[in-house]
């Protein structure tokens, strides 16, 4: 009896256990099926109103001069004194450098003589001249003499009352009077082509002289206008050679702004300069506002872009050569455009709107940067899929496409 309880028993608790499991289970309550929703996208939106505005263009440009003066020792000499200092200002016709002008006076001096010596030599041709011309009477009226005298002399020869070595004298006489009228009017007639030549070796040596007199005036560099010591490259005592640069100068009132413009900006640049259109831009860092306006495009240009010239405002005198600058230009003004942040952006040239809840693409076209008021940069676009009203997304989605459920956290 104990040896079947102990078989069977067992086997009873595990059908009374599946029957507990299986009542269990069959009385349980049903969970409800899991609803699956999408997923909705809060981003905010910018309603489209199309306005007329001036996209901008960033450039950075160098300040410069056209007019800078270099001052350039004229001769090898000696600085005796330097007057100024880097960064001064100057007034016009004031003394900047001096060079010692014994370098300088002894051929000053040298060169007043051979301008003497010429000049003398010239009295003395053309007294000459007056002289040879007088002798030319005399001698003719000799040779006249002489003439008559062989005549003489052979008539009485052909009547036997003459001697030969007579009539030989007297020939003989005859030809040096030939020979020396001969000569008188050769000296005369080569009268002009000597003074041409005295006369050319003087505008030599006057030449001469006055580029020793203008090495000794320039020995002494003066302002050639009020302005600004640009840099100053000479000191008390140095020996500098011909044309070493002593300083540079430059007047405030022309300097000029050099930025490289991208070739892409080009053709429109040159359409609003054609058209009148003043293209003007401000520098930054200024309180008062640094004022630029397009003057000119340089001649040259390369596959990177063009240099522009800026002319300065008033605010110039502030600036120092070789300074760089940052600025904004203000191009042609676009119709119907909008300013709007750059996170609307994917891509070049996609963005989206929201249409009935979701995201629906579109193409813009970038016309560049905008600087509002207060001082913010954003970027305007203009596109044809755009309409007064419609709510253009702002928020930059990661996994923005086309249809994807999204919500507006702010009215447009």
């Amino acid at each position: 009896m104990n040896r079947i309880v102990k078989i069977f028993l067992p086997i009873l608790i595990l059908i009374c256990s599946l029957s507990v499991f299986v009542v269990l289970r069959a009385s349980r309550p049903e969970q409800p099926v899991a609803e699956t929703r999408e997923r909705v996208w809060r981003v905010e939106v910018l309603d489209v109103v199309p306005q007329s505005l001036a996209p901008s263009l960033r450039l950075y440009g160098r300040v410069e001069t056209p007019t800078l003066f270099k001052a350039a020792a004229p001769a090898a000499s000696r600085v005796q004194r330097v007057w100024v200092r880097e960064g001064e200002q100057v007034e016009q016709g004031q003394l900047l450098v001096e060079l010692d002008p014994r370098d300088f006076l002894p051929q000053v001096e040298k060169a007043r003589a051979e301008v003497a010596e010429l000049e003398a030599q010239l009295r003395s041709e053309r007294t000459r001249q007056s002289s040879d011309l007088s002798a030319l009477n005399h001698e003719s009226r000799l040779l006249q003499l002489s003439r008559q005298s062989v005549e003489r002399m052979q008539r009485l020869q052909s009547k036997k009352l003459g001697s030969e070595s007579e009539l030989d004298q007297a020939q003989q006489e005859l030809e040096q009077r030939e020979l020396a009228l001969t000569s008188r009017e050769l000296a005369i007639n080569d009268h002009p082509a000597r003074i041409q030549a005295l006369e050319a070796r003087m505008q030599k040596a006057a030449a001469g002289l006055a580029e020793a007199e203008l090495d000794l005036e320039r020995s002494q560099v003066k302002a050639p206008y009020a302005g600004r010591v640009a840099s100053v490259e000479a000191a008390e005592g140095n020996q500098v050679s011909i044309n070493q640069q002593l300083l540079s100068l430059y007047d405030p009132a022309t300097l000029e702004l050099r930025a490289r413009i991208p070739m892409p900006f080009l053709h429109e640049l040159e359409q609003s300069r054609n058209s009148g259109y003043p293209l003007t831009g401000t520098a930054e860092g200024y309180p008062a506002g640094l004022q630029l306006r397009l003057v000119r495009l340089a001649g040259e240009a390369d596959p990177s872009g063009i240099d522009a010239l800026f002319a300065i405002g008033q605010e110039g005198d502030r600036l120092r050569l070789g300074q760089m600058l940052k600025f904004t230009l203000r191009r042609a003004i676009q119709q119907a455009v909008l300013a709007v942040p750059y996170s609307v952006l994917y891509g070049n040239d996609r963005a989206y709107k929201l249409v009935d809840g979701r995201l629906q693409g579109l193409r813009l076209e970038n016309l560049g940067s905008f600087v509002a008021t207060d001082g913010s940069e954003r970027l305007l676009i203009r596109s044809t899929q755009l309409q007064a009203g419609d709510a253009l997304v702002i928020t930059h989605l990661p996994n923005a496409v086309e249809g994807l459920r999204v919500e507006a956290v702010n009215t447009p």
